[in-house]
C-alpha cells in the first residue's frame, strides 16, 4: 500500500474575468487528488485508516469515485459534512445523476436543471441558466462544486491555469502540442512529464469536442 506522505497543497487561483474560467471558482473546497495528509486528518470523522484509503483511491476522476472510498468509514450525513470543505469536483456536461447529488443540499429537481442545460461551453452559462432558479449566493456556492471541460486546441491559457494543482510548466506543455489530433496523442506528450495518474487526473478536465 502507498503511505500517506504530505503533497503539496493546491493553489487556487482567481481572476479579474470570471468568463475565462472553467472551473468553478472557490476558495474553500480542497480537492480529494492535491489534499495532503495533515489536512485530511482536520477533516470532521476521519481516521487514519480512511486517510491512508483517500490517498491509496487517487486518482479520482470522478465524485462517485470518492465517494465510495469515504463510504467505507463514513455514513451518508458524515460524508455531506466533508463535501462542504472537501469534494471532487464534477464534469458538468458528463456527471451522472448519482454523483451530482452529492453536493451538499442539492436536490433532485436542481439536478434536473443542472442536466436540462446540457452541454454547457462555458461556467458562464451555467451561472446564467442555473441564475433563473436560485440567487447570486446559491450560483456561487453550487459553481464551486463544477467544472465545464475545455477544448485542448481551444481554451485560453487562464482557461487552463483553474484546472486545480495546474503550475505554469503544465500549462506550457498543454499549449506546446497544439494542434491534439486525439486524446492518446494528449496522453502521450504531457505522460512525458507526469505519471500515468496524473495524466488521467489532468485528461478528467479537458475534452477535444
Amino acid at each position: 500500500m502507498k503511505s500517506i506522505k504530505r503533497i503539496a497543497p493546491i493553489v487556487l487561483l482567481t481572476f479579474s474575468s470570471f468568463a475565462l474560467a472553467q472551473v468553478g471558482n472557490n476558495e474553500v473546497l480542497l480537492d480529494p487528488n492535491l489534499i495532503d495528509a495533515d489536512d485530511l486528518m482536520s477533516l470532521p470523522n476521519m481516521t487514519d485508516e480512511l486517510a491512508e484509503a483517500v490517498i491509496n483511491g487517487r486518482p479520482y476522476l470522478t465524485a462517485g469515485q470518492f465517494d465510495d472510498v469515504l463510504a467505507s468509514g463514513m455514513d451518508e450525513s458524515e460524508r455531506e459534512t466533508v463535501y462542504g470543505q472537501l469534494f471532487r469536483q464534477v464534469n458538468l456536461n458528463t456527471a451522472s445523476e448519482a454523483d451530482i447529488m452529492l453536493i451538499p443540499s442539492m436536490n433532485g429537481r436542481m439536478t434536473h436543471e443542472f442536466e436540462e442545460y446540457r452541454p454547457y461551453t462555458s461556467l458562464n452559462q451555467f451561472r446564467r441558466e442555473i441564475g433563473k432558479y436560485v440567487d447570486d449566493a446559491e450560483v456561487a456556492r453550487l459553481e464551486q462544486y463544477v467544472f465545464v471541460p475545455m477544448n485542448l486546441n481551444t481554451a485560453s491559457e487562464e482557461a487552463f491555469e483553474t484546472i486545480p494543482g495546474m503550475t505554469p510548466k503544465m500549462v506550457h506543455e498543454f499549449e506546446e502540442y497544439r494542434p491534439y489530433s486525439s486524446m492518446e496523442q494528449f496522453r502521450r506528450e504531457i505522460g512525458k512529464y507526469v505519471d500515468d495518474d496524473e495524466v488521467a487526473r489532468l485528461e478528467s478536465y479537458v475534452t477535444l469536442d
